[in-house]
């Protein structure tokens, strides 16, 4: 099975940096350039894995999180904070409900590990599945 991994930034070099690291993985993954435009994807796409810039014009980060959790149908979709403020909002992500978050700069190693944990224990904590990470580095329904 092949993950959805949403990437929400407003600045195109940051989002393509993403996006080309995680398809290198062989994820499947879907672009926003802000907060609306992540809401509605989220909203029909419902990707697996939503990696959200926290500052963003329309929304930010924080909004779409907030929109993220109070949505049935959304709710489950497994966020990360993308912020380069990393000690001032690692404990706030944290707080509100964020599964993780990312700082900037990160290696591609760094994303492609969090994201495989993240999946991982989204996925094992709902009844349906039971996750297992293949050497390949894709979290798959076993």
């Amino acid at each position: 099975m092949s993950y959805t991994v949403l990437i929400a930034d407003d600045h195109d070099d940051n989002r393509e940096l993403l996006c080309t690291i995680v398809v290198s993985a062989g994820y499947q993954v879907l672009q926003a350039s802000n907060g609306v435009e992540c809401l509605e994807l989220v909203r029909t796409a419902l990707p697996d894995l939503l990696l959200v810039d926290l500052s963003m014009p329309a929304l930010d980060g924080w909004e779409v999180l907030r929109d993220v959790r109070e949505n049935d149908s959304t709710r489950h979709v497994a966020c990360v904070a993308v912020t380069a403020s990393a000690h001032l909002d690692r404990e706030r992500a944290q707080k509100i409900g964020f599964d993780d978050y990312l700082a900037k700069p990160y290696r591609s190693e760094e994303v492609l590990e969090l994201i495989r944990k993240v999946l991982a224990e989204r996925l094992s904590s709902k009844p349906q599945f039971k996750a297992a990470v293949q050497s390949s580095g894709q979290v798959t329904d076993s």
